[in-house]
């Protein structure tokens, strides 16, 4: 069996540069599709959650640990194993301008309501696969050349923390 190898970790500066250009495509304004890739994008590398994780959210999951004050958001993983990962001010802020500027244009458009925290252009859930195209032209835009994915995110996001002191 080959072996696979571990993805390779971005540094702070290509990440704050993927960050900055998840909410920008190069015009003065922002739109309902920007604001999700921010909030997405800060969602996976503030978190360090799986994509699939992420897609799966719905509003009510978000709104319950922005309401309660909580440090943390519960995730259903692999396994439907549940667990609390912290939510830092960056994703906090962020998801809050998308519920509030961006999510409901988004939601007009869906045929039916869906109870999904992050959507597509049509309204409907957010795919795996289209939270991975948004996150690469966002990288692209950044000008980065690594290849970069979702879980290039997560692994990111567990280096960044070891190089600053964290406990494995």
């Amino acid at each position: 069996k080959a072996t696979r190898r571990l993805p390779k970790a971005l540094s702070v500066d290509e990440v704050q540069r993927l960050l900055a250009a998840a909410g920008s495509d190069g015009e003065s304004t922002t739109t309902s599709s920007q604001l999700c890739d921010v909030a997405l994008t800060e969602l996976l590398y503030g978190t360090g959650a799986r994509i699939s994780e992420v897609v799966a959210l719905d509003v009510d999951d978000l709104e319950r640990a922005l309401s309660d004050h909580t440090v943390g958001l519960r995730l259903i993983g692999k396994g439907d194993k549940e667990r609390l990962v912290p939510l830092g001010s960056y994703a906090r802020a962020a998801v809050e301008a998308w519920l509030v500027r961006g999510r409901p244009a988004l939601a007009a458009r869906a045929v039916r309501a869906t109870p999904a925290l992050l959507l597509n252009e049509r309204g409907g859930r957010l795919s795996r696969q289209s939270a991975f195209n948004r996150i690469r032209a966002a990288a692209h835009r950044a000008g980065i050349t690594a290849e970069v994915s979702p879980h290039s995110l997560r692994h990111s996001y567990a280096t960044h923390l070891l190089d600053g002191g964290a406990d494995v």
